[in-house]
């Protein structure tokens, strides 16, 4: 018996990394992506990325992680020229697909789609879904200097509501003018981090949510649910205070707090944080919250980055018995159509709202 399999409680990590070598270095050659010149691509973090097999498990096991649900790293192929993004989305799917094939009980996995051909988006989405079994797609805010609203983009949401899968929304860098104005002056490092991970990606990923919502995407997709890491990315901790965009707004059918309630939900997203936690369910209760450690970037640190770290990190959560089965792994199962499993093709049934 593994780590994994042990314990009480079943842990299902959302929000875990991948790519292949190939999209690398199209971004690398890109440029423009300081995430991926100076942090995937280091060599431990660049090998952890391409490897989906023992080592990841081990890694898993050690954790206390029974099942990852494998993407496809920020910013996918959607900082790349069309006519790269739609083949390398393409071999990515495909990489991601034949590690979950390898190891249907340890692995599922979400699309990476090439959003500079929305159409080919909505297509390798419906690829992904009805032939490889994915549970959805991760995008990120931009694609170029268009966010996720722009009408262009329509066909990747008319995709995921046709098919019934939910999208997540992971951060991406900020345009580059508003990284130079708003987080530039430091030294490179600290520059890096106040614009991605200690705060720009939040802001800007939270924006990118709001920016859906108030642009009709849930009014045209009632059914439509969001993936938010980190506790919601700012915004869902800020809900009462988004609210006011409610008042006196005559496009939106409903307030901007219900899309949040009744569209989105959260993961850690490698912030094991009960306080943020305890808000987020706080305001969308507590089916829409899941586990998500962000391998292999948050490497294991902080309290709960000993062995059986994040299974300690549910199983100690502030939360009765049920709360904590649903935060572990039930509320993922119920959104992803995953149950426990020794065959694949048991993504393909039927998922529970």
């Amino acid at each position: 018996m593994t780590t994994a399999d042990a314990g009480s409680i079943r842990v299902i990590g959302v929000e875990e990394h991948a790519w292949t070598a190939e999209l690398r270095d199209a971004l690398l050659r890109f440029g423009g992506d300081d995430t991926v010149n100076l942090l995937s691509s280091r060599p431990q973090t660049d090998h952890r990325l391409q490897e989906v097999g023992a080592e990841r498990i081990a890694r898993m096991d050690a954790a206390g992680v029974a099942v990852e649900v494998l993407s496809i790293t920020s910013p996918g192929t959607q900082p790349l020229p069309a006519a790269e993004a739609v083949p390398l989305a393409r071999d990515a799917n495909d990489f991601l697909a034949a590690a979950v094939r390898a190891h249907p009980d340890r692995f599922a996995a979400w699309a990476t789609l090439p959003t500079p051909d929305p159409p080919a988006a909505a297509r390798e989405l419906e690829r992904c879904v009805q032939e490889l079994g994915m549970v959805g797609a991760q995008l990120v805010p931009l694609t170029g200097d268009r966010y996720l609203d722009h009408a262009s983009f329509r066909p990747v949401f008319e995709a995921a509501a046709a098919l019934g899968v939910p999208l997540y929304l992971h951060p991406g860098q900020p345009l580059a003018a508003v990284r130079d104005a708003l987080y530039g002056g430091f030294d490179d490092w600290t520059s890096l981090n106040l614009g991605t991970g200690g705060w720009g990606w939040h802001v800007d990923a939270g924006l990118a949510a709001l920016r859906l919502i108030l642009a009709g995407t849930f009014d045209r997709h009632p059914d439509l649910q969001i993936v938010l890491g980190r506790w919601g990315e700012l915004l869902v901790p800020f809900a009462d205070r988004v609210d006011l965009l409610s008042e006196d707004n005559r496009t939106l059918e409903r307030r901007v707090v219900e899309y949040l309630t009744g569209n989105f939900h959260v993961t850690a997203g490698g912030v094991l944080s009960h306080r943020m936690l305890a808000s987020a369910i706080a305001v969308l209760g507590p089916d829409r919250v899941m586990f998500g450690d962000d391998d292999p970037y948050r490497g294991m640190k902080g309290r709960f980055g000993g062995p059986g770290g994040a299974r300690e990190f549910v199983e100690t959560a502030p939360l009765g018995a049920e709360q904590r089965q649903r935060l572990g792994h039930l509320n993922a199962e119920r959104l992803l159509g995953l149950w426990p499993r020794t065959a694949y093709a048991d993504h393909l049934r039927p998922r529970i709202r």
